[in-house]
């Protein structure tokens, strides 16, 4: 009888361990997700901005394993999993493993302050890059209505965070103002709207070389973003963000990006987990049980190279679940590999032809970056039709610097009346 194995997530780690196992005949492996599709999250903020559609960047799980063998998908959410009884506990019924995986991956972490989760808007997700997209878009609409009457906080757009996704984003809006906005709005002048950084650090990407952090300050500033440094936000009211210097800044556009925290399923004591992440071993078993395992950014595993854990980034995730889904195809346990984390660099981009790229043995900026930056994450779509579409998209944009997809999409349920 086949070992069955349910991989909960369908993230970098969870999709990449499945594939890995894909038409393998020693294994049964079920996908758990609460959406049906896998998401490119590095370019949600491109579908934030209505550079490029959420379609290009999203992958139907069950068109992925369409020829599989031994794959299976089942869309549902996963709220407890009862370790004793080797089962899982989901919203629209109960599953049984020999063997449990869990890539349920992270979500915004709003620090435990629930109004600015409430408030603002996250970007961990699809349906939250199309939210923010739709209200942005939507905030324009109001301003050409509403002209000098409007509401001071309809001309400032809020990112908190300064880490990739939130000086992307920065860039990217700074754009649509010089760009997009005096075309779509001939008759209005965009000079006040205001696009603000607020980052608790000194620099921008602090996880970055300062290289990179000094260089991605100096294209902020190109770009007229609003970059303002060891700030930390305290509380946000849906008008006014209130930070601890004591400033307060009028805004009805504000994008949380400050961190994120994992995605927790109960079922394990809390000594078990640390900094809101399961404590793994070098093969990704959870402290405390034989059978269940955890990759990707829920993971903490330290070793000696990350006495602090690895950082929460997709390559890690993807090399965890292939060396998880390699050691899962060797009969013998005694010949599992140790899991050991080779840093392959990372990158931003802050606008066209402005980029940062750190590599481990040399870093660079500007042009050669920013076309480094779109090869790399073109090869890292998943089917050829998508790479296509955003390369249509990102050409198009770059020689008419513009785009067609700033679509207000938002959807209504129909009154029962009528049906």
């Amino acid at each position: 009888m086949r070992e069955k194995i349910i991989v909960v997530g369908g993230g970098f780690a969870g999709l990449q361990f499945a594939r890995k196992l894909n038409n393998k005949t020693g294994q049964k492996v079920m996908m758990i997700d609460k959406v049906n599709h896998h998401m490119f999250q590095p370019l949600f903020y491109q579908v934030a901005c209505g550079r490029i559609e959420p379609s290009n960047i999203s992958f139907p799980f069950r068109k992925i394993f369409q020829k599989s063998r031994n794959i299976q998908f089942r869309m549902t959410e996963v709220t407890e999993v009862i370790p004793e009884e080797n089962k899982i506990v989901c919203k629209d019924g109960t599953f049984t493993y020999d063997k449990l995986v869990i890539a349920t991956g992270c979500k915004t972490n709003f620090f435990g302050n629930h109004k600015m989760e409430e408030l603002t808007f996250g970007m961990k997700d699809t349906q939250q890059a199309i939210s923010i997209r739709n209200h942005v878009l939507l905030t324009f609409e109001k301003l050409i209505i509403e002209r000098k009457r409007t509401d001071d906080g309809n001309w400032n757009i809020v990112i908190v965070g300064s880490g990739p996704t939130g000086v992307e984003l920065a860039g990217a809006f700074s754009e649509m103002k010089k760009e997009i906005l005096p075309r779509d709005y001939p008759h209005m002048n965009f000079d006040d709207l205001k696009i603000i950084l607020i980052s608790a650090t000194d620099e921008p990407l602090a996880n970055m070389s300062e290289e990179a952090q000094k260089k991605s300050e100096e294209y902020l500033e190109d770009f007229g973003v609003d970059f303002m440094k060891g700030e930390f936000v305290t509380d946000y009211d849906g008008n006014k963000i209130y930070t601890k210097s004591g400033k307060e800044i009028a805004s009805n556009n504000v994008i949380w990006a400050a961190g994120v925290t994992g995605n927790i399923i109960d079922g394990f004591p809390e000594n078990e987990m640390l900094r809101n992440r399961y404590i793994v071993d070098r093969h990704n078993k959870l402290k405390g049980f034989d059978n269940i395992y955890a990759i990707g950014d829920i993971a903490y595993m330290e070793t000696p190279k990350y006495p602090q854990g690895h950082p929460q980034v997709a390559n890690v995730a993807i090399n965890q679940a292939k060396t998880l889904a390699s050691n899962f195809l060797k009969k013998d346990k005694e010949k599992w590999t140790d899991f050991e984390y080779i840093d392959r660099g990372s990158m931003a981009t802050i606008g066209k032809h402005r980029a940062v790229v750190d590599l481990p043995k040399f870093k660079f900026q500007g042009l050669l970056a920013w076309y480094f930056w779109m090869f790399l994450h073109l090869m890292l779509i998943l089917s050829v039709r998508n790479k296509l579409a955003i390369f249509f998209n990102w050409m198009w944009s770059y020689f008419n610097k513009d785009s067609s997809l700033r679509l207000i999409i938002i959807p209504t349920k129909q009154d029962a009346t009528e049906q």
